[in-house]
């Protein structure tokens, strides 16, 4: 993939546009769960590149490990044990940021700068502006933030980022054995999807399609599901994701509305300035403060 500049197209809490931006094409994540054999390579690949170790978990009896995500481990393989039409199966998915086109973790954090959007799509945290509120937690309809005890910052999935604006490409894809994640622009990844769904149908899998869902936007993260019909199988995949409508008023109707609060309190302020003029403290008041003391 050709180098690519990381231009900033939106940053969290601030209305000031960003400068003029070189014309980037969207980049995008394709993961094939039915080429998935749930190897975890792609955890171990994140780890390394990203210089994080996550502590030795326990055995609970499933092949989850970790359990979820945390600070440290910021993509885990889910393994899915389900009843289809098809009789009993094994679906294995691979969890992290979807990097949603609308982001509601940008949308709810307060502070300035601390979640950006690159012109690519990509949605990154600068850990350096976080204030550690959890806002962002609360404003992603996938669950993938998480808020580290050591410094109170939050972390997540940053698409590698560094590696993309050089070139090259996430370390989860280069490490996959099987080629059952592959990146690209989200245009060819789309059609490299749509091949993708077209073979699994010929194979029996009549409601195979592409998630990508559209409540939030798109995302820039893309899955191949076999039963595209029921996300929800993939171990609770959304089947329609979309920002809160906490976070939506806030950024919405009650930003204006706290605006001209202000607004008129200054009003009020000012009018009282006017007509009764500053508080004075009188002669006698000052007196007996005077002998008080």
């Amino acid at each position: 993939m050709a180098q690519q500049t990381l231009d900033i197209s939106r940053r969290s809490a601030t209305t000031t546009p960003s400068p003029s931006q070189c014309h980037t094409p969207e980049v995008a994540k394709l993961i094939d769960v039915s080429k998935c054999i749930g190897c975890k390579a792609c955890q171990v690949a994140c780890m390394e590149w990203n210089d994080t170790r996550d502590n030795i978990g326990t055995n609970h009896g499933v092949y989850d490990n970790p359990t979820d995500l945390t600070e440290n481990s910021w993509t885990v393989m889910r393994y899915a044990e389900v009843e289809t039409e098809r009789g009993l199966e094994w679906l294995i998915r691979k969890d992290g940021c979807m990097h949603c086109a609308d982001p509601g973790c940008l949308k709810a954090c307060p502070a300035p700068g601390a979640v950006v959007q690159y012109s690519n799509g990509i949605v990154d945290f600068h850990e350096e502006n976080c204030i550690g509120c959890g806002y962002c937690i609360t404003g992603c309809p996938f669950n993938i933030p998480r808020l580290s005890q050591k410094d109170s910052k939050v972390y997540k999935c940053t698409l590698c980022s560094d590696r993309v604006a050089v070139g090259l490409e996430p370390a989860c894809v280069k490490t996959c054995p099987t080629g059952a994640i592959v990146f690209g622009t989200k245009e060819d990844m789309l059609r490299h999807a749509e091949g993708r769904v077209a073979d699994l149908k010929s194979r029996g899998f009549a409601k195979a399609g592409i998630y990508d869902p559209q409540g939030v936007g798109g995302t820039h993260v893309l899955y191949v599901l076999q039963h595209a019909d029921r996300p929800e199988l993939y171990s609770a995949l959304p089947r329609d994701p979309s920002i809160g409508p906490l976070v939506q008023l806030w950024k919405g109707a009650a930003k204006p509305v706290a605006s001209l609060a202000l607004a008129a309190i200054g009003v009020g302020a000012l009018v009282h300035y006017v007509t009764k003029g500053p508080n004075e403290v009188s002669d006698e008041i000052e007196k007996e403060f005077e002998d008080e003391k």
